[in-house]
């Protein structure tokens, strides 16, 4: 549906239509939630055979009794695994509790206290500091950085990743600009892989801003395909070591929606020497992560073959709800100038754009018929987005009816707000 050609008659018997349709959800008092990348029930269920699994043995390859306090490094298996995920030797991998999160959060108030170069590197030196944040992008990266007065300066993200002219131009003129927040594969939430040129440049910035700059790589979808064999990610630290850059680069990711996400297993990837910087303050605040919990992943995931199998698994769960929500926007949206949106081959979210000026009005027209949403502005620093257009849909935690039914109601609501948008002038 097109109505930029649709007279006033025209949109006013379209609208009341569009109106008692909307009237209809409402009335059947509808609870559907799309609002966060969660696992499903289903999902989460794949690892139930962490429950029992060391079957009384808690010692690992190394002989060493995980139940007690100490390895801060985390287990020997694990940091094998972690190390296959992220692309980096053992001894450039930190294993730590279930949140990476909490390890970007930890980073930051590394970086932020103490300096990965030694007390006068510490950003709180600075006269301000500032982030380069791609949008739309990840909100809880946005929440770090305001817990730390940090300043957010947007980049647009294009269908290769950040726009790097941009992004480089930023980085040039402005030495407040110490970071970079980003998710490279399956990008929350537009769901793109980042291209090997635009790896390379952002494995490259610290020549342009110094050794005190930070790339925060979340690669949190690494191994959630939705399909087999998608683009491969260029390996970032390889890159920075090519450039000389390699103590620049911090990697994350963790087993959250791979396992159980609230009892998952979480990795820093980083240079030995970035590594050894930041142990020292996290051999402050810890003796050590929850190695049993380690292990147990260990056994259950022993190599990258056993987690590519378990990740087939998820995709078969995931893939049909995408394929809902992406096949009603293509019926309904195709060819119309009211919507776009990407196509992700993994990750947890697909992101649409609405007509400028009409995000929170569809959010808050979904919510009052039923459906929960992010509200709109959270893909965008300061939960502003300058257009209010960008909206993220998560379709992973409602069953196949549910999506349905949510999808319906999302694409009523952006018809609806759309048309009384042009009747509006």
């Amino acid at each position: 549906m097109d109505i930029q050609n649709l007279s006033t008659e025209e949109l006013q018997v379209l609208e009341q239509e569009l109106a008692q349709e909307y009237q209809s959800f409402q009335e059947q008092d509808l609870k559907l939630d799309l609002t966060r990348g969660k696992p499903s029930s289903e999902q989460l269920s794949l690892s139930d055979e962490l429950d029992g699994i060391l079957n009384g043995n808690y010692k690992n390859e190394e002989g060493t009794d995980t139940r007690n306090y100490g390895g801060i490094d985390g287990i020997a298996e694990m940091k094998r695994l972690g190390a296959s995920i992220l692309g980096v030797a053992e001894s450039e991998i930190l294993v730590g509790g279930n949140s990476s999160l909490t390890l970007m959060y930890q980073s930051v108030l590394h970086a932020y206290l103490f300096g990965f170069n030694g007390p006068n590197s510490a950003w709180n030196k600075e006269d301000k500091v500032k982030f380069a944040c791609p949008v739309p992008g990840y909100d809880r990266h946005f929440s770090i950085c305001e817990a730390f007065g940090i300043e957010m300066v947007t980049v647009p993200m294009t269908e290769n990743g950040p726009d790097i002219e941009a992004l480089t131009e930023l980085v040039t003129n402005d030495p407040s600009v110490k970071g970079i927040w980003c998710v490279p594969k399956f990008s929350n939430p537009t769901g793109i892989i980042y291209s090997d040129e635009t790896v390379n440049a952002i494995a490259g910035l610290a020549k342009i801003a110094g050794p005190n700059f930070k790339v925060f790589w979340d690669n949190a979808y690494a191994v959630h395909e939705l399909v087999p064999n998608t683009k491969a990610l260029a390996n970032i630290l390889a890159c920075a070591k090519e450039q000389g850059t390699e103590d620049s680069i911090l990697q994350f990711t963790s087993t959250s929606k791979i396992t159980h996400a609230g009892s998952g297993v979480a990795f820093l990837g980083a240079s030995e020497k970035t590594l050894a910087s930041f142990r020292s303050s996290l051999g402050v605040a810890t003796i050590g992560p929850d190695k049993v919990n380690q292990l147990r992943h260990a056994l259950l995931l022993p190599n990258m073959d056993a987690l590519a199998t378990h990740m087939r698994k998820h995709a078969d769960i995931l893939k049909p709800r995408f394929d809902i929500v992406l096949s009603t926007l293509k019926e309904a949206f195709e060819g119309s100038t009211l919507g776009s949106w990407e196509s992700p081959l993994g990750g947890y979210f697909v992101s649409f754009d609405t007509l400028p000026g009409l995000a929170k009005t569809v959010v808050g027209m979904a919510a009052q018929a039923g459906v929960k949403l992010t509200p709109a502005g959270a893909t965008f620093p300061y939960g502003k987005d300058p257009e209010d257009k960008n909206i993220r849909i998560a379709p992973s935690v409602p069953n196949l009816e549910e999506i349905e039914q949510a999808m319906k109601i999302f694409v009523n609501c952006v018809k609806l707000a759309s048309v009384r948008q042009a009747l509006a002038g």
